[in-house]
C-alpha cells in the first residue's frame, strides 16, 4: 500500500511516501525550486517520491493532506471578522490566496494524482505534528508536545501516543490529544514577533535569533513575561495589545510593543558587540547589545515555557519518553534544556520537525490510526532525499569546463580529504541521497578543521556570505561524543544525531575545537555512527587519526538565502561562487 503525505501553502512545502509503513522518501519542495522556504503546491517534491518508489500516480492508494483546510480557513476568517475593522487588510489578502488555491486542495490533489475524491485524505495539523515524531521513535508508549505558529487553531498539544499490534484485535495505533492551546495566544508566534523586530525574517530567521543570544544577557525576560501569562500547566495567553499578527498582514508587533524595547533593529545593519569584536565600539555595537540581551531574554522565556508544557505533558501521561513536534522542536538550546531539567528519560524529535515533516506525519497518522496498519519503521536517519549518478556529476563538471580527480578506492579518497583539512581547506562534501529536514548530516556538508579558531571568519564571511555570529556545528563520532560533550549515553539520544540538541562542551576541550566552540562553550552537536553513513564516519574517524580530535566542523552546502543544494549542479555553482577550496562530488574531487 502507498500513502503519500503533503504539506504546502503556509511554508516548507513538501512530500512523503510510505510504502507498506516504510518510508520511501522524502523532500521539501525549496529543495527542487531553489526558492527558499517553497510553500507551494509540491509538484517537484511527489514527483521525486515516485520516481524514488518507480510508480506512477495512479498507482498511490492514499493521498493525505497534513491538515484541514476548511477549519484553518473558519479560524482566519472569525479572527479576521473578530479584528475587524482593523484586520481589514488582512482579511483581503487572506481572502486573495484561500480563494485562488487553498480552499481547492481536494480538486488539485485529485487532478495530480488521477484518483477519485475517496483515497485523498486530511489529518489536523498538529496530529500530523505529534504522529511525525511519535511513529518515526522507536518508542512503544510516549506523551507527545507539539508546539509551533499556529494550524488551524491549535498552537500546541500534549497528547499520549500508543502503538502496539494485537492479532485478534487489529491495530492498537492511537495518539490522543489531551490539551490543547489556541490562537492566538501561540509561543511560536511570541517567537517570531521577536524575530521580525531582531530584524530577521519570520518563519527563516528564528534560529538566528537563538545564535545571536549566547552574545547577550536575559536581563529583559521580566519585560518579555509582561507580554505573557503562563500557567503551571504549561499554558499560556498573549496580552494581545502589544501585537498585529492577528490584525495585520505586514506588521507582528504594535506602539507597545516598540514603547517597552525600543526600535526594532534594522536587517541591514551589522551585527557586532563587544562579544563578537572586542576592538569595536561606538553607538552600533551598543545598540546591538541590547538587541543580543533582548534574544538572549526571549529565547530563555522560550526554554522556560517548553520546559513547563513538558512538566505538563509528565503529569498528565505518567510516560518517561517524549516525542517532541513543530517549529519550537528546532530549538535545540531548548531540547538540550528539556532532557536536563524534566523526568523524560528519552526524547525523540523527528529531524523535520517543522512544517515540512507534516507531510510524513500525515501518511503515517493515515496508515496507522485511519488505516490500522501495525508500525515497521524506526527513522535511524535522514537519507531520504535525492541522490544523483556519478555520470550525472562527472556530466556536470565537464559542461562547466571542470577538471576532476575520479578516486574509486574510499580509503585513498578519505585520505586526500584529511590531508586537504589538515591543511586549513574548506572541502564542499556531497554524497549519496540528500537529508530530509533542515539540517546537513554529512549528505550535503561543507566541513573545515574545528582546531583552527579562524575557521569561524572564512567559513560565515568568505563562504557562507553570512552573519559573522553564526555559530557552526560539532560532528563527532558517536563513541566520541562524551568524551567532549556533556552527554551520556548518547546512543540513546536520537536529538544529538539529527543536529536538534545544544550541548555543553567539556571546558578542558573548547580549546581544542574552538571553530564550533560557542560564545556560551556549547555546540549543537551531530553525533555520528558508522552504519548510518559509513564514508562520512570513516573521513571523521581518520581526521581524529590524524589529530587527535576526531570531530569536524560541518555546515550546510549551501550560500545565505539559499535552500542547501541537491543536484551536482547546485553544488559546483556553490563552489565556483564561493571561497570554498574543494568539492567531493561521490568520488569525483574538484580543487581550486
Amino acid at each position: 500500500m502507498y500513502v503519500l503525505g503533503i504539506s504546502c501553502y503556509y511554508h516548507d512545502a513538501a512530500a512523503a511516501l510510505l510504502d507498506d509503513g516504510l518510508l520511501v522518501a522524502a523532500a521539501e519542495e525549496e529543495r527542487f525550486s531553489r526558492k527558499k522556504h517553497d510553500s507551494r503546491f509540491p509538484h517537484n517534491a511527489i514527483d521525486f517520491c515516485l520516481r524514488q518508489a518507480h510508480i506512477r500516480p495512479q498507482d498511490v492508494d492514499y493521498v493525505v493532506f497534513y491538515e484541514k483546510p476548511l477549519l484553518k480557513f473558519e479560524r482566519i476568517l472569525l479572527s479576521c471578522l473578530a479584528g475587524f475593522p482593523r484586520a481589514a487588510g488582512l482579511f483581503r489578502e487572506s481572502m486573495v490566496a484561500w480563494f485562488d488555491e487553498k480552499l481547492w486542495i481536494k480538486s488539485q490533489i485529485i487532478h495530480k494524482f488521477n484518483i477519485p475524491g475517496s483515497r485523498v485524505l486530511f489529518s489536523e495539523h498538529h496530529l500530523s505534528h505529534a504522529a511525525s515524531a511519535f511513529f518515526c521513535s522507536p518508542f512503544d508508549h510516549a506523551a507527545t508536545l507539539t508546539i509551533d505558529g499556529v494550524g488551524e487553531w491549535a498552537t500546541a498539544t500534549i497528547g499520549r501516543a500508543s502503538a502496539l499490534w494485537d492479532p485478534s484485535v487489529g491495530s492498537k495505533n492511537q495518539i490522543d490529544i489531551l490539551q490543547e492551546l489556541r490562537f492566538p495566544h501561540s509561543l511560536g508566534l511570541l517567537y517570531s514577533v521577536f524575530t521580525a523586530f531582531l530584524g530577521f525574517e519570520v518563519n527563516e530567521g528564528e534560529y538566528k535569533v537563538m545564535g545571536m543570544a549566547p552574545y547577550g544577557d536575559p536581563i529583559y525576560l521580566d519585560d518579555v513575561m509582561r507580554l505573557v501569562e503562563v500557567s503551571d500547566d504549561g499554558g499560556l495567553r498573549l496580552n494581545m495589545d502589544y501585537f498585529k499578527f492577528h490584525v495585520s498582514p505586514t506588521q507582528a508587533f504594535g506602539r507597545r510593543f516598540t514603547q517597552l524595547f525600543g526600535e526594532p533593529r534594522k536587517p541591514e545593519d551589522e551585527f557586532f558587540t563587544p562579544k563578537t569584536d572586542p576592538e569595536r565600539d561606538g553607538e552600533l555595537a551598543r545598540r546591538n547589545q541590547r538587541y543580543a540581551d533582548i534574544a538572549a531574554s526571549i529565547q530563555r522565556a522560550t526554554e522556560e515555557i517548553v520546559l513547563k508544557m513538558a512538566q505538563c505533558a509528565y503529569q498528565q501521561t505518567g510516560l518517561k519518553k517524549l516525542c517532541l513536534a513543530g517549529g519550537v522542536a528546532l530549538n535545540s538550546v531548548a531540547n538540550g534544556r528539556l532532557l536536563r531539567e524534566t523526568p523524560f528519560e528519552e526524547v525523540f524529535i523527528q529531524p523535520a520537525a517543522g512544517d515540512s515533516g507534516g507531510a510524513l506525519g500525515a501518511a503515517l497518522y493515515a496508515y496507522h490510526q485511519l488505516l490500522g496498519q501495525p508500525r515497521r519503521f524506526v527513522m535511524e536517519h535522514a537519507y531520504w532525499g535525492e541522490e544523483y549518478s556519478a555520470a550525472a556529476a562527472a556530466d556536470a563538471l565537464s559542461r562547466q569546463g571542470l577538471r576532476f580527480e575520479c578516486v574509486e578506492d574510499d580509503e585513498r579518497l578519505t585520505d586526500q580529504v584529511v590531508d586537504a583539512l589538515c591543511e586549513g581547506k574548506v572541502t564542499g562534501w556531497y554524497q549519496g541521497r540528500f537529508e530530509w529536514g533542515p539540517r546537513a548530516l554529512g549528505n550535503r556538508s561543507i566541513l573545515a578543521d574545528p582546531r583552527r579558531v579562524e575557521m569561524k571568519e572564512i567559513v560565515n564571511t568568505k563562504i557562507k556570505f553570512r552573519e559573522p555570529f553564526r555559530p557552526f556545528a560539532p560532528v563527532v563520532l558517536e563513541s566520541e561524543t562524551s568524551t567532549y560533550f556533556d552527554l551520556p549515553e548518547p546512543e540513546r539520544h536520537y536529538p544529538a544525531r539529527y543536529m536538534l540538541l545544544v550541548s555543553q562542551i567539556h571546558p578542558n576541550k573548547r580549546e581544542d575545537i574552538p571553530a564550533v566552540t560557542h560564545v556560551d562553550g556549547s555546540g549543537r552537536l551531530q553525533a555520528l555512527r558508522r552504519e548510518w553513513n559509513p564514508r562520512y564516519y570513516r573521513l571523521i574517524e581518520k581526521f581524529g587519526a590524524a589529530t587527535g580530535v576526531p570531530v569536524l566542523l560541518n555546515t550546510s552546502f549551501n550560500l545565505r538565502g539559499e535552500p542547501i543544494v541537491t543536484s551536482p549542479d547546485d553544488a559546483i555553482k556553490t563552489f565556483t561562487n564561493s571561497g570554498l577550496d574543494m568539492l567531493v562530488l561521490g568520488n569525483l574531487i574538484v580543487t581550486k
